[in-house]
This record gives structure tokens, sequence and C-alpha cells, in this order.
């Protein structure tokens, strides 16, 4: 009565698991420049007991920073190194946040002349 089928079993198990999906797919995004950010804050923070300049550039230098992780791929540090991958929204948002509050801070130093203009020397 099998007519020359071949039935499998309803148990059979593949000898090969199959590939774990959520593990193949690879990062588009890089939060690298997260700690960099944190970093350059605070040693533009550290250095604004010298001179509210340094302050002011380092919130600048930041601010370029976030402007080109939204238009490309190239690292502003180096200009020969080219990111593999972008930089994540996270990490463009706390460059921009880092930016924002160097600017301020100097904005305030200089209002209220917690610290010199430019570096006694």
């Amino acid at each position: 009565m099998s007519n020359g089928r071949v039935y499998r079993s309803v148990y059979h198990r593949p000898a090969v698991p199959p590939p774990n999906r959520a593990a193949e797919v690879p990062t588009t995004r890089s939060h690298a420049a997260i700690p960099v950010a944190l970093v350059v804050l605070g040693v533009g923070f550290y250095l604004s007991q010298y001179t509210v300049v340094l302050t002011a550039l380092f919130g600048v230098g930041l601010f370029l920073v976030g402007l080109s992780f939204l238009s490309t791929r190239l690292n502003p540090l180096s200009p020969h190194f080219y990111l593999t991958r972008k930089p994540s929204w996270l990490a463009t948002g706390v460059v921009f946040l880092s930016a924002f509050a160097l600017l301020v801070g100097a904005f305030e130093l200089y209002v209220h002349r917690l610290a010199p203009i430019f570096p006694k020397f």
C-alpha cells in the first residue's frame, strides 16, 4: 500500500540548524564618536580655567565635526581616512550637544568674567 511513495517522519530534524538571521545583520552605523566627543568636552571645560578662547574653539570644532557627520563619511580629524561606517544618529547628537555645551559655557564664562579671554603667559 505504499504506492512507491516514501514518507518522512514528522519528527525528522535537519542535520544543520538554520542560521541565526539576527547575527548576520551587520551594523551600518558606528557609535565611536561618542567617547571622543565626551573627552573633547572634558578637555574644553578643563582648559576654560585658562582661557575662554580655547573653549569656544573646541565648541566650534565639535560643531563642524557634527556638520561633517551629517553630510559625508570623511573623518574630520584625519583628512586621508575614510570611515567604513557612518556615525550613528546618537553619536551625531552627542557631538552637537557637546558643541552646544562648550559654546554656552564659553559665553557664560565671558559674560560673568570667570576666566580670562586670552591665556596669561
